[in-house]
């Protein structure tokens, strides 16, 4: 395959590292969460789901400043000017500050009257659930401040730096199942607490690693009104996107638990553990070509621009297929061998989510292309516009007395419909090529999903039943079928020729 850019090896060597770190993160993170699941009970474990949600409504503003900062950051360094980029991470540290005290604000005294007045939380548990909502906020507070420390990070592409400290991460909350297990007092608030020193450490070792490494992370009182005023003003329209992701992720856990019992909101909880397991994935390949998106953008390669979007969009969705195929179609028998006690609704939640992830996988390159241009006024008012219904929709079918996994169907559909909105501005911001967008991506993961699930599907009929022999049966049908439809139709043919050599390289390494 030709190259893209000559950038492709440290692209290649960042995802590499990102997808260790991952693949780590997410075997201790399944193992912890079926412990947690067991020791804490379905019920605390729900509660401790939907009280953290409420701190986590707060934090679209946060949300907001944290893709600024992410933007400006990548943007300096791609147009290579240090003495900016001291002023961009100094802004952004004291904007950060600033956002922590109005969100302890906000959640101290709305957030503690949700609390109080609208929950559906038994009442010998309501202590429980306060301190869960304090430690909650602690803990938010602690990752705010960290938001400018990654970003600089990844604006950087030390993705070695995220590989190390993540191990570091799940270590600690692999310690915790074992403080969880061993001390005899209440175990949920135990468990909230012992999360909130966790961050604080991750907190320590990101801040430190910063300091070492890059000269502009070193805080100094910087005031530039201007570049306050650029940066709170693009954080204002993003304000929007992460406004509607809130309602899409913490506000439909609040809406379930309005209208349903903990047990659904436990079930949700488990669903989006899984989701995001395997929506690592294509978030790892993404966080190493996001800045290359943003830097081509800075630099004036729009050719260069278009062909990451079109690779980042294409490789994620046939990732995240391959992974989560044998999910999908085995989600219930799976979900057994992990958590041996599986909540009601989980398995319809988890179908319907993974559908969503599908829909993230080639989603996010535009939202970072878009985001790269700066001038996103218009496009996360309809954007985010569009998302913002979702809440107010799923509201509606509840009212109506339908089933509680309807509101993720009215997610799915909201997502796909705000897919085709950026395409449709993007067709300008950047001047994307919609027939080159559909004939690159659309089309050849649409060819390459079908085709994969034939044979899945066929099989999976003629073996009912959950026995493991058939489970790993329909792994392997999955896995076979996957890989071929993606290389017989969802590759080039210079990206046929590529993997070819590669394959044929590393076998040629393993002969004697």
């Amino acid at each position: 395959m030709q190259e893209i850019s000559p950038n492709n090896k440290r692209i290649a060597k960042n995802t590499l590292l990102l997808y260790f770190r991952m693949l780590f993160t997410m075997a201790v993170s399944l193992y912890t969460s079926r412990v947690v699941l067991n020791i804490l009970g379905v019920e605390d474990f729900g509660i401790y789901n939907v009280v953290g949600g409420i701190v986590a409504m707060f934090g679209f503003i946060n949300g907001s400043m944290a893709s600024a900062t992410q933007r400006y950051l990548t943007f300096e360094l791609g147009q290579d000017n240090r003495n900016q980029l001291a002023k961009v991470f100094a802004t952004s540290l004291s904007i950060h500050a600033i956002i922590s005290f109005f969100i302890v604000l906000l959640a101290e005294t709305i957030g503690l009257w949700f609390l109080w007045n609208k929950m559906q939380i038994p009442a010998d548990r309501m202590n429980a659930a306060f301190w869960v909502f304090q430690c909650s906020v602690a803990a938010s507070v602690i990752m705010i401040m960290s938001v400018p420390y990654n970003a600089a990070i990844i604006a950087h592409e030390k993705m070695s730096a995220f590989a190390y400290i993540s191990i570091i991460e799940v270590s600690l909350k692999l310690l915790i199942v074992y403080f969880l297990q061993y001390f005899h007092v209440d175990k949920l608030i135990l468990y909230a607490v012992l999360i909130v020193i966790v961050q604080f450490i991750i907190r320590l070792c990101y801040s430190w690693y910063c300091n070492r490494h890059f000269k502009e992370t070193k805080y100094r009182w910087i005031w530039d009104k201007t570049l306050f005023c650029e940066m709170t003003g693009f954080a204002g329209w993003n304000l929007f996107g992460n406004l509607a992701a809130i309602t899409f992720t913490q506000g439909l856990n609040l809406l379930l638990n309005m209208f349903f019992d903990p047990v659904v909101n436990a079930a949700r909880g488990i669903a989006v553990q899984a989701q995001t397991a395997i929506g690592q994935f294509s978030n790892n390949f993404q966080t190493a070509l996001n800045p290359q998106i943003t830097k081509s953008y800075a630099t004036g390669d729009r050719e260069y621009m278009h062909s990451l979007i079109f690779r980042s969009a294409k490789f994620s969705f046939f990732l995240l297929l391959f992974l989560s195929l044998p999910i999908l179609i085995e989600t219930k028998a799976i979900l057994t061998l992990w958590l041996k006690i599986v909540p009601d609704h989980t398995v319809v939640f988890l179908r319907i989510m993974l559908c969503t992830t599908w829909v993230y996988a080639i989603s996010n390159p535009l939202i970072t292309a878009a985001s790269a241009t700066g001038k996103i006024k218009l496009y996360q008012s309809v954007v985010g516009g569009l998302l913002l219904l979702i809440l107010p929709i799923s509201y509606l079918c509840l009212r109506l007395g339908l089933p509680a996994y309807s509101v993720f169907i009215v997610h799915l559909g909201m997502e796909i419909t705000a897919q085709f909105a950026r395409l449709w501005m993007l067709r300008r911001m950047i001047r994307l090529s919609l027939r080159e967008y559909f004939t690159k991506v659309i089309w050849r993961i649409s060819k390459v999903t079908i085709i994969a699930l034939a044979a899945p599907l066929a099989v999976a009929y003629w073996l009912p039943g959950e026995e493991i022999w058939n489970l790993l049966t329909i792994c392997l049908i999955c896995a076979i079928s996957t890989s071929m439809s993606v290389y017989w139709f969802g590759l080039t043919s210079g990206e046929k020729i590529y993997i070819s050599s590669r394959v044929s390289s590393i076998v040629s390494k393993f002969r004697i």
